[in-house]
């Protein structure tokens, strides 16, 4: 009996045993593999140490068209937002009371010139009959007072013509500069006259003004590296951030410099020729301006989608040798694209996570696979 109780005893151990090391074994085969990463190398660069602005876009060249002279519009020679060149015809107003005093003023002319030749032949009889006292010297005196008169009527007469040709070639408004032309305020049939006030209005789109507003101490900054370095150009090269973040691919220059700051935020006005030869920048818009400081510098880059933000400041996920996560706090400088600056916390060759960063924590084992960096 005891020994049937001993032998119950181990089969009951050995089933335990074996239940045991099936559920490890269950266990271990139900683990998880470790998390999948994309990570890329902390990398040095030539980088230029950068400022930025909010600058504001202003065409090179705006006129209104306005009406020179009274009348109605008869015609329209453009289309709303077309580019328009030097000279082309824009309105054409009512020619015929115009085309009507050129015609009076050619009459008032030709009849003050006959006048003219009139009195120069009484002149030059007067002279000849003077010589025999045929008439007294104030008759020659008044026949040449009336020649200079009628010469003086024929200058007046020319200078009426002169103007009514002016007036009638104020008929035809032409642009006076190349660029784009706006909405048409006054359509055909209008009365419209110099009070009347603008038809249109051109903005030329190539080259195009950035304007934005540089503190006193940023530019006490730029005028001691200019004097460190007397034989560098006094321009600044600039670059335009566009509202979807993208940066313009075209360089600006500055080019003028205010002579007075404002007082209520002592800032100094700087402006910067930017080109626009595909008429991306439109004139009154908002852009961000990113101006160079200094020369090319070697600095360690990271991509800006590896950096993160808590309360403590901003860090990176870094897969170490042994493919385990750590959590590094970094100090960062200026964007440089698509990555951002680090001038504190990493060193070159280490491998930062730019995706997957939402999967994992620190001290977790990943599986990385590195992608170049952009």
């Amino acid at each position: 009996m005891p020994g049937r109780n001993c032998v119950a005893w181990k089969a009951a151990v050995c089933a335990l045993s074996f239940t045991a090391s099936c559920g490890v074994a269950a266990a271990q085969s139900a683990a998880p593999p470790p998390p999948a990463v994309s990570v890329t190398p902390v990398v040095s660069r030539q980088v230029t140490e950068t400022m930025d602005y909010v600058g504001r876009l202003t065409a090179v060249d705006k006129v209104d068209i306005v009406a020179r002279v009274p009348g109605f519009l008869e015609e329209r020679k453009f289309k709303e937002g077309q580019y328009v060149k030097t000279g082309d015809l824009l309105y054409l107003i009512e020619q015929a009371i115009y085309k009507a005093a050129v015609e009076q003023a050619r009459a008032t002319l030709a009849k003050a010139k006959a006048t003219e030749v009139n009195a120069k032949l009484q002149l030059d009889r007067g002279k000849e009959l003077v010589r025999n006292q045929n008439i007294p010297q104030s008759t020659v005196d008044q026949r040449e007072a009336d020649e200079d008169a009628a010469r003086a009527s024929v200058m007046e007469a020319q200078a009426a013509l002169d103007q009514a040709e002016i007036n009638l070639g104020y008929t035809e408004i032409r642009s006076p500069i190349d660029g784009r032309i706006g909405l048409d305020i006054f359509t055909k049939g209008n009365l419209v006259q110099p009070s009347s006030g603008r038809l249109a209005t051109i903005v030329s789109q190539d080259p195009i003004y950035v304007t934005f507003q540089v503190s006193q101490r940023n530019l006490l900054d730029y005028f001691r590296r200019r004097a460190e370095d007397p034989g560098k150009s006094t321009q600044v090269n600039v670059r335009i951030k566009l509202p979807n973040g993208a940066i313009y691919p075209h360089a600006g220059v500055s080019d003028f410099l205010d002579v007075q700051a404002d007082p209520t935020t002592d800032t100094v006005t700087v402006r910067a020729t930017v080109p626009n030869p595909d008429h991306v920048l439109i004139p009154g818009g908002v852009v961000g301006v990113i101006v160079e400081r200094g020369a090319p510098k070697q600095a360690l880059t990271v991509p800006q989608a590896a950096v993160l933000l808590d309360q403590a400041g901003r860090y990176v996920l870094v897969v170490d040798a042994a493919k385990k996560v750590e959590q590094r706090r970094i100090t960062t400088g200026a964007e440089q694209g698509r990555n951002i600056v680090v001038t504190d916390g990493l060193k070159e060759g280490e491998q930062v996570i730019v995706e997957g960063i939402q999967k994992v924590r620190p001290g977790q084992v990943v599986t990385a696979t590195v992608v170049p960096g952009t």
